[in-house]
């Protein structure tokens, strides 16, 4: 994972920037206090850590991708930045008053070590939100119409609820509360399925390239041809027939808050 970010850590920036209303709902979520110590695990180039810090909170990154963390360093030298991931922090027990994850729990290797590690820096009666997206939501994109290969492969590397709850669980966080999210059509941070209500978003190389599922190297084949396809059903109208049938009230991600 650490390789592939990376990679794509090359202007990354320019499209995946912290959006105002999910750093809201992080915040809801979250509910810290001015004196605590917050967590990004995932952090990335840092865009929700520096979102929380520009409001007043003290926090930590931590990715395993020094190409990110470089990008987050030159963003922000007020969060302390680490080379680091969620199965291995190097942090001391009960050192952090709340942790964040923000789309990438699906890029952990071991949830049950992951969430057992981020239990142990954990002070007690403390939060973590995860921000991420389920397999069922995901069947629900009208991406997968176009791009099934590539959307079947993101599908299989997402943990359903179900297999986070167990982990959390048995590492003494217990779900405490789930809200689903659907894309607003002003999003600012340019992920997975930032086009469902913009098509046209996929056709900007800048914004496929720095979503993880349209820049691997195998889904190009899948992408090209998937395109093509968007681009005729955009210019005859048949795209929002395709669309129609996608919907569905499953939300398109998902939050997951946890108290240990």
């Amino acid at each position: 994972m650490s390789t592939k970010y990376n990679t794509i850590g090359v202007n990354y920036n320019q499209t995946r920037k912290g959006d105002p209303y999910l750093t809201e709902q992080l915040l809801k979520h979250l509910d810290p206090n001015k004196n605590g110590v917050y967590l990004d695990v995932g952090c990335g180039t840092g865009n929700y850590s520096n979102a929380l810090e520009k409001k007043g909170y003290q926090c930590i990154g931590i990715d395993p991708s020094i190409e990110m963390l470089t990008i987050a360093q030159s963003k922000n030298q007020n969060i302390a930045w680490k080379i680091g991931s969620a199965e291995k922090t190097d942090l001391a027990k009960n050192s952090v008053d709340g942790i964040i994850a923000t789309l990438t729990v699906h890029h952990w290797t071991n949830l049950m070590r992951a969430f057992s590690e981020l239990a142990y820096i954990l002070k007690p009666n403390s939060k973590i939100v995860i921000f991420t997206s389920t397999p069922l939501q995901m069947k629900g994109y009208w991406l997968n119409h176009y791009f099934p290969k590539m959307l079947e492969a993101s599908i299989a590397q997402m943990p359903t609820l179900k297999s986070i709850e167990n982990a959390m669980n048995f590492s003494g966080i217990k779900i405490t509360k789930t809200e689903t999210y659907d894309i607003h059509p002003n999003l600012k941070d340019q992920f997975l399925y930032c086009g469902k209500h913009n098509p046209e978003l996929y056709f900007e190389e800048s914004i496929r390239h720095g979503i993880s599922s349209f820049s691997a190297l195998a889904n190009l084949e899948d992408v090209e041809r998937g395109l093509a396809s968007l681009r005729k059903d955009i210019d005859s109208g048949k795209i929002d027939n395709i669309i129609n049938t996608y919907k569905n009230n499953l939300g398109d991600y998902l939050y997951i808050i946890g108290e240990n």
